[in-house]
């Protein structure tokens, strides 16, 4: 089936990216509401009215008031089909963060206006970069005592290394937050009365913002509009869409203020799906083959069908449920019977699906973190998910040795999720590897809820880790020692663990033939 652009120009798929507390999840429902896919938006905040984030399906979410999984919500807006991929803002799953922004065409950044930019918003913006995604950024929290808005522009502009340009601005912060200003527009959005005041060409000079506004705050507006003017950098759509420049926003999500005018202009200035590179070019939304791939996999997203959910991004084509598609990496043809939309936890049957849809098809065990499924002809294999070393490692086993069945499933099923990196040496032991402890955290709740299973976790003292190039295994066990080990990881691909930089370092001045590697691409079986 030939698709139809003007179905593919409809989608906008994008991701929300922020350091920890800086309202991501509260912005998300807020979308989410104004698109009428909930009626009334949780708060993470409210326990006592046992509501919570609709992107926060998990049960430990919601005790830990976190998000440490990504979930994916869709929504129409006007004329727009629009899908949110939430990511987890907790540094210690910033993999699963860069693995769903392989997969979106833009990103939000969302910023507390309080405190700036910080530290997992800089990472999370490098991958961004990396890829060249378009950054639209939300400058959060404005109902409470802010920094001042030029300051948190040249913050942005200095941590990022990325010009900015502001579409809409605040008039003051805290008690004393009057509203914003859409430059684009010449429009007042008023705070208090909630109140929309167009004031044409004239802009802030139009004489009806002296009757909503205090004198202070229209000054203040006027002098921070006139350095914008005279030093600001220029809104160019075109820049925007090259990942060079940032439209700012500002606003306060738990208020629900400033949301609506930032999705009106997202939705305007956002790309539509576009061409995805493939190791031997680039596949285009509007070619008539299909072709998606694994970006995602999540297993007992619903405890009581103990299922395992595949999301796929759809690249090119049009999918129909039931149709026969190539698993690129094994060349096995699957027909695809069960495939779903989802809203967070929650799905509906979808029959067809479109570039720029993400989709859920179930997984009986075929698919892995960065498979490729097409009709075509030939084999696509599209860009590379890499892995990356983790810095904790804890040796694991089950209290119970009558559940090692529970407990090997479930180690299974979440190494293949990439919801932690499993390895284990010589004698079968299981060793986790992750970046932070909240990982073993949510692996220890996540094997004893979803698979019945208490488990003994013993930390080890190694906090590096390398691939290694090689397929003499045997040789490398000479190296072991008390600061060195031998490990295999899911694939059964040797991992050398060293206790520090140190000994790493050392290791490889002993050893200058050995090739070792701090990232993989995911798909490979083999190094």
């Amino acid at each position: 089936m030939t698709p139809d652009k003007d179905i593919i120009n409809q989608h906008r798929i994008f991701g929300i990216i922020s350091h920890p507390d800086a309202g991501k999840t509260t912005l998300t429902e807020k979308l989410l509401l104004h698109g009428g896919a909930i009626r009334e938006a949780g708060t993470v905040k409210a326990r006592r009215n046992n509501k919570f984030a609709t992107s926060d399906w998990m049960e430990i979410e919601k005790q830990r008031g976190i998000s440490v999984t990504s979930s994916v919500m869709q929504f129409k807006y006007k004329d727009k089909v629009v899908s949110i991929m939430d990511t987890p803002g907790h540094n210690d799953f910033g993999e699963d963060t860069y693995r769903i922004l392989t997969s979106v065409d833009s990103a939000v950044m969302v910023i507390d206006a309080a405190k700036g930019v910080e530290a997992q918003t800089k990472k999370l913006f490098k991958v961004c970069s990396m890829r060249h995604i378009p950054i639209f950024t939300f400058i959060n929290k404005l109902d409470r005592q802010a920094e001042e808005p030029l300051s948190l522009m040249e913050e942005l502009e200095e941590a990022l290394g990325l010009p900015s340009t502001a579409v809409t601005w605040p008039i003051g912060s805290g008690q004393l937050f009057e509203g914003i200003y859409d430059r684009l527009k010449n429009t007042l959005y008023i705070y208090k009365d909630k109140k929309i005041i167009e004031l044409g060409e004239d802009g802030i000079n139009n004489n009806i913002a002296k009757q909503y506004l205090s004198a202070d705050g229209l000054k203040n507006l006027k002098d921070d509009l006139e350095l914008l003017d005279g030093a600001g950098n220029e809104f160019n759509i075109d820049k925007i869409l090259k990942g060079e420049l940032t439209p700012v926003f500002f606003g306060t999500a738990l208020a629900d203020f400033g949301v609506t005018e930032f999705l009106e202009h997202f939705l305007v200035m956002s790309p539509p799906p576009g061409k995805r590179m493939t190791t031997t070019g680039y596949v285009s939304p509007t070619d008539e083959f299909f072709s998606g791939f694994i970006f995602k996999i999540q297993a007992n997203m619903n405890p009581a069908h103990r299922d395992r959910l595949a999301f796929m991004r759809i690249c090119s084509g049009t999918f129909e449920r039931g149709m026969s598609v190539t698993l690129s990496r094994t060349g096995k043809t699957i027909k695809i019977n069960q495939s779903t939309m989802l809203m967070a936890n929650e799905r509906e049957n979808v029959e067809t699906a479109y570039a720029g849809d993400i989709i859920g098809i179930y997984d009986s065990g075929n698919y892995q973190i960065g498979d490729s499924l097409t009709n075509s002809k030939e084999k696509i294999f599209f860009e590379p998910l890499p892995t990356f070393p983790p810095e904790l490692f804890m040796r694991v086993r089950p209290i119970n040795s009558m559940k090692a069945k529970h407990f090997q499933k479930g180690v299974n099923q979440l190494a293949q999720e990439g919801a932690i990196q499993v390895y284990k040496n010589e004698y079968n032991d299981v060793v986790l590897g992750a970046v932070g402890s909240l990982q073993f955290e949510v692996f220890e709740y996540r094997i004893k809820n979803e698979y019945n299973c208490d488990i003994r976790m013993e930390p080890m003292n190694f906090s590096v880790a390398r691939w290694v190039n090689t397929e003499d295994t045997d040789s490398l066990k000479d190296f072991e020692n008390s600061r060195c080990t031998l490990v295999f990881d899911h694939y059964e691909r040797p991992v050398m663990l060293f206790a520090n930089q140190y000994t790493l370092d050392n290791f490889i001045e002993r050893n200058k033939d050995l090739e070792l590697l701090e990232s993989l691409d995911i798909r490979e079986t083999t190094i």
